[in-house]
């Protein structure tokens, strides 16, 4: 069951979708729309070349060599995963992508991140890799012919509303990919919110604002009730920033930004994100 409407929370695809299947007998066209899921799923929606496929390991899936399982484990073993989702990303910000990639929801919390941190250290990368694959959670959910596939938005897959809230912040829709489709890029995008532990409110893709990074509490912001004689609090998503204010070096460089306002400020803020040479993209009350 989905929480809330999915065609705006930018899961609608993956609600309408059934999980991918392996089943025996199938035709070499339906083996290739499983080995394209499995691509498409654990290198998060990243786009694939023919160079870069994992020839091999393919042939023996086709084969019958690999269960979906097994083809998954090569795929999340690769040089070609790691160099996009391991050594050229920060520790938890790999392992939170892991989560997404191959259990399909965000971590619990940051104890489940450090035990993950606690393999990396002491086993390795393909240690780490093969405790997600090899977990219970894994096998009863996906078992060996299933590919793995986005959860975190259903009820049963989450523990609590803070990691369900957190789904949203590594799927921004499924047209994105978990890198691009994201403006934390390869830095750490739920280690402040799982230390907390911290609710983010889910903004759909549809918007704007959609690739914008969660907004820091800056002392300035008063939440709630109270935070104006109205009571509001609302959300302004600002990109544009050039040269003149931000950058000596490229006046082609767009630093985006969040800013969280009381009513009774919006005034000023325009103003300020005006004289700074910013064009403000959304703004939504924070219900």
């Amino acid at each position: 069951m989905v929480f809330g409407p999915a065609s705006r929370l930018g899961v609608s695809l993956f609600d309408e979708t059934d999980p991918v299947e392996w089943v025996p007998g199938r035709s070499e066209e339906e083996i290739e729309v499983v080995i394209k899921a499995v691509y498409r799923q654990v290198l998060g929606n990243a786009y694939v070349m023919e160079s870069e496929r994992l020839t091999v390991a393919e042939s023996q899936f086709k084969r019958g060599e690999f269960t979906v399982r097994e083809f998954v484990r090569q795929v999340a073993k690769s040089d070609l995963y790691q160099s996009r989702f391991f050594t050229s990303c920060a520790r938890y910000r790999a392992i939170e992508l892991n989560f997404r990639h191959l259990l399909g929801r965000p971590p619990v919390d940051l104890e489940e991140m450090r035990m993950h941190s606690t393999i990396l250290d002491t086993e390795g990368f393909e240690a780490d890799i093969d405790s997600y694959i090899d977990s219970d959670e894994y096998q009863s959910t996906f078992g060996e012919d299933f590919v793995p596939y986005i959860r975190g938005y259903k009820s049963e897959a989450c523990t609590s509303m803070v990691q369900f809230t957190h789904t949203f912040e590594l799927v921004r829709g499924a047209s994105s990919s978990s890198l691009k489709g994201d403006l934390s890029g390869i830095k750490p995008k739920l280690n402040s919110l799982v230390i907390n532990p911290t609710p983010t409110a889910p903004i759909s893709p549809a918007s704007d604002g959609a690739t914008f990074s969660t907004p820091a509490v800056a002392p300035r912001v008063r939440h709630g009730v109270g935070a104006s004689a109205e009571g509001k609090v609302y959300r302004i998503e600002v990109t544009g920033y050039r040269a003149k204010a931000v950058n000596r070096v490229s006046k082609f460089r767009r630093c985006n930004q969040v800013y969280l306002v009381p009513f009774n400020k919006l005034s000023d803020e325009y103003k300020r994100i005006h004289r700074q040479g910013g064009i403000i993209a959304s703004i939504s009350p924070v219900e």
